[in-house]
């Protein structure tokens, strides 16, 4: 049975340069080059070969080329865990979801304790000599073992301990929804790993030493962000939002392969009102980024907006300016909204909701008929709410059957609008850019809708020449265009996009304006054979999963994007 299992993980590279003594000890494992022998099987064994690891001692004989192969394994598998909260739209049928918008509360700390060592968090830990009870009762037993919690936290001590945590909540008015903060998770956690006797931070420290610490940490952070920006390029984006005392305040951001950099929120009450006074805004930060590391600046589609992008393309010809992709999807939802059948019935449903929700014996009646399941979802818009709200009733339809009288109106709207909200969640995530995406996933989302009239073009006529308005004067932009070209997923799956006139324009247009240099722009139009027709390094026998890129895949994308 052990050899079974020791069989059965050899496709783990770590195999190739370690052995086992013992067969029948799977998780002591010996090195090839320096016969070092690990305890925690092949991973303690991988960490030994790549060193820089805490937990296990670096090999002095292991060879640069092996050390960078196992240590690329190790990142890939991490990003293949990873669970995407952004993947790509599926638009076969649109199902009906009550976790919307939820979110991954993946943590991971590494913290600082007495005497200079690090510490991990996970349930497998390593645990320091004399720090806190849990040590102490385990080192009693003579052992570090990892033990069920049930079986060894004193629940009277733990009882003790949250409510003294809760009680500085409440003395101080702190919002409950900070028990939700990874970094009061991690707080708590680095003072159960310290022990008794810990000093807690004065005032000073909290208001100087300990700020400004934190202050270089993350001026540090973007400086590494801006090596990026020089490699690869940015997109400055301007969110503008309404604060509780109506004022206006834009946030200024960065964002770049290596992540997204808040730069400057400012209070624009008296500056939005103009293109002029916005143009000058942007082009301040602009000249903080470094003109030449700007691609495009994305901000919402207001009139203000647009003329303060087009007065700064005539500043700065080499510069794009974007409307943003979330907010034209939610327009496409606002007109939609306007017909007046689906405008009918979205008044309908929120005045039955607002009734239901105005009276608590109601509101109790419903939640009993419904198992305590809200009708109410807050979505990423105002209009995304109004139809995750109608979603709610249609799916509670059986309990609330006699508030209806038919559900055909439903389900039609459903089917009109499902996909644009997945393609809205799409264009509004954080994580990952959607800018090689948004011209398939608007083509999939309206072929969902005709697929869902059973191709009867008199039923969605209407919608698909309000989506086909907003995308001609706002998303059919070169950007997305070219963005659709080179992105590998889409590319080699459908050989029909190069000879697509739209896309392949949309491409040379973007090659035209972000390489002043017409030698340049020849060599970049010459080397795209070797893209299209997978030559050299685009024809290496790598295989990506679709639903969820690998890190390699990224890296092309970003090299195809920096050489444009």
């Amino acid at each position: 049975m052990t050899e079974d299992l020791s069989k059965g993980n050899r496709r783990d590279p770590g195999w190739k340069y370690n052995y086992l003594k013992d067969p029948d000890d799977t998780t002591r494992v010996t090195c090839n080059f320096c016969e070092k022998t690990t305890t925690g099987g092949i991973n303690r064994a991988k960490q030994h070969l790549i060193g820089n690891f805490r937990n296990a001692a670096k090999c002095k004989k292991c060879p640069e080329e092996v050390r960078e192969e196992l240590k690329n394994y190790m990142e890939e598998k991490k990003i293949r865990n990873e669970v995407y909260t952004n993947e790509f739209p599926k638009f076969d049928e649109f199902e009906y979801q009550d976790n919307v918008g939820g979110e991954n509360e993946v943590q991971e700390i590494n913290h600082k304790i007495r005497g200079g060592e690090s510490f991990p968090s996970g349930s497998n830990k390593k645990l320091a000599k004399g720090k806190g009870p849990m040590d102490m009762f385990l080192q009693k037993r003579g052992t570090l073992r990892q033990t069920n919690i049930k079986d060894s936290c004193d629940k009277e001590a733990r009882a003790m301990t949250i409510q003294k945590v809760a009680r500085f909540f409440y003395d101080n008015g702190i919002l409950f929804n900070v028990a939700h903060s990874k970094s009061f998770k991690e707080a708590i956690e680095a003072v159960g790993w310290y022990g008794p006797n810990l000093r807690p931070p004065s005032y000073h420290e909290l208001r100087v030493s300990l700020l400004r610490k934190k202050v270089e940490l993350t001026n540090e952070i973007i400086n590494r962000h801006r090596e990026e920006w020089v490699k690869y390029g940015t997109s400055i984006m301007a969110d503008g939002w309404t604060d509780k005392k109506q004022r206006t305040l834009i946030n200024f951001l960065v964002n770049s392969p290596h992540g997204i950099v808040l730069i400057e929120s400012i209070d624009a009450s008296s500056l939005v009102k103009t293109g002029e006074k916005l143009c000058e805004l942007l082009d301040r930060y602009v000249e903080r980024v470094g003109e030449q590391n700007v691609v495009q600046i994305v901000s919402d589609n207001g009139s203000n907006f647009v003329l303060d992008g087009q007065l700064l393309q005539r500043k700065r010809p080499h510069i794009f300016r974007m409307p943003c992709a979330a907010h034209c999807i939610d327009l496409m939802l606002v007109d939609i909204t306007k017909i007046p059948i689906i405008k009918k019935t979205l008044q309908k449903a929120i005045a039955l909701v607002g009734f239901i929700y105005g009276h608590s014996g109601v509101l109790n009646m419903m939640r009993n008929f419904t198992k305590n399941k809200e009708l109410v979802k807050c979505g990423i818009t105002q209009f995304a709410t109004s139809f995750l709200t109608l979603q709610r009733l249609h799916c509670q339809k059986t309990n609330l059957r006699a508030m209806f009288t038919s559900d055909k109106w439903v389900s039609n709207i459903l089917k009109i609008m499902g996909p644009l909200v997945k393609v809205l969640r799409l264009a509004d995530n954080e994580q990952k850019p959607a800018m090689g995406y948004i011209y398939e996933v608007v083509d999939r989302a309206k072929e969902a809708i005709a697929k869902a009239f059973e191709w009867n073009a008199a039923k969605y006529k209407d919608i698909f020449k309000i989506i086909n308005e907003r995308w001609q004067c706002q998303l059919h932009h070169p950007l997305h265009a070219a963005g659709h070209y080179l992105n590998p997923e889409f590319f080699f799956q459908n050989l029909g996009i190069e000879n697509c006139q739209e896309v392949t324009d949309g491409l040379y247009a973007c090659i035209e304006k972000l390489v002043p240099s017409t030698e340049v722009q020849d060599k970049i139009i010459s080397e795209i054979p070797l893209y299209t027709r997978a030559e050299q390094q685009f024809g290496l026998p790598i295989k990506f999963a679709v639903d969820k890129p690998t890190k390699e895949m990224k890296k092309i994308e970003d090299k195809l994007i920096e050489k444009i």
